[in-house]
Order: structure tokens, then C-alpha cells, then sequence
């Protein structure tokens, strides 16, 4: 059975956990940047909030997995993971403005508009992602 190399093992965890460490700090800021509490809508059992997030998350977390393969430097990598996650920030204060009702909406669990959201998300993430090939 062929051997995997020691140092290919070592950049794929540090490559994993710093991945997965970017998207926790991601979700952690995101939940703190928003006007309501996407952890207690959706303990609340709140869809809206969750396809919000979710689209959030996903989006981000494409373009981090871009960072990753097309970064051969580990500090590239991180710092277009930052960017990407500055970029899914301006992109909620840009739907924010555009549709004032929203936050209102997510709680009062609008589907239609937390589905919005999250397609928002995505597609910004999608794009960042594509940016980075």
C-alpha cells in the first residue's frame, strides 16, 4: 500500500483546520454583524434565518476552498480568505439597504426572504470564489 508523505499530511491539516478555522470565525463575526441573532431564530426553529446563514456559510465557504487550491502560499491563502469574508459583509449591507423590511422579515420567518438571503449569499460567494481561479 503506497505511503502517504509526511509533509503532503502536514499542508492538507493545516490547510483543514485553517479552513475550517476561517469559516468558525466567519460564522462568529457574520452572527455578530447582523441586527438580529440568526443562533436564536434558528433554536427557534426559524427557516428564514437558517437559509440566511446557511447561504452565508456556503458562500464563504466556496471561497475559501478556491483560496485553497489556487493559493501555493499559505499567507495568500488566508488573506483571500479574509477578503472573502469582507466581501460577504458588504454584500449583506447591500441587500440591507435594498430591502429595509428584511430584518423584519427574517424574524418574523419570512421563507421567501431568508431564501433570498442565503441565494444572495451564495451567488456572492460563487462569483468571489470564480474570482480567485
Amino acid at each position: 500500500m503506497p505511503q502517504l508523505p509526511l509533509d503532503q499530511f502536514y499542508l492538507y491539516i493545516k490547510h483543514l483546520l485553517s479552513g475550517l478555522l476561517l469559516v468558525g470565525c466567519f460564522v462568529a463575526v457574520y452572527c455578530r454583524f447582523t441586527p438580529f441573532s440568526e443562533v436564536r431564530l434558528i433554536r427557534r426553529g426559524c427557516a428564514a434565518a437558517t437559509l440566511s446563514l446557511a447561504g452565508a456559510i456556503i458562500g464563504f465557504s466556496l471561497t475559501v476552498a478556491s483560496s485553497i487550491l489556487h493559493n501555493d502560499q499559505f499567507p495568500m491563502f488566508v488573506i483571500w480568505g479574509t477578503l472573502a469574508a469582507v466581501v460577504q459583509m458588504a454584500a449583506y449591507l447591500l441587500i440591507e439597504r435594498s430591502l429595509p423590511e428584511m430584518k423584519r422579515a427574517l424574524e418574523a420567518n419570512n421563507v421567501a426572504m431568508g431564501g433570498l438571503m442565503g441565494t444572495v449569499s451564495l451567488v456572492v460567494g460563487v462569483i468571489n470564489a470564480a474570482c480567485l481561479s
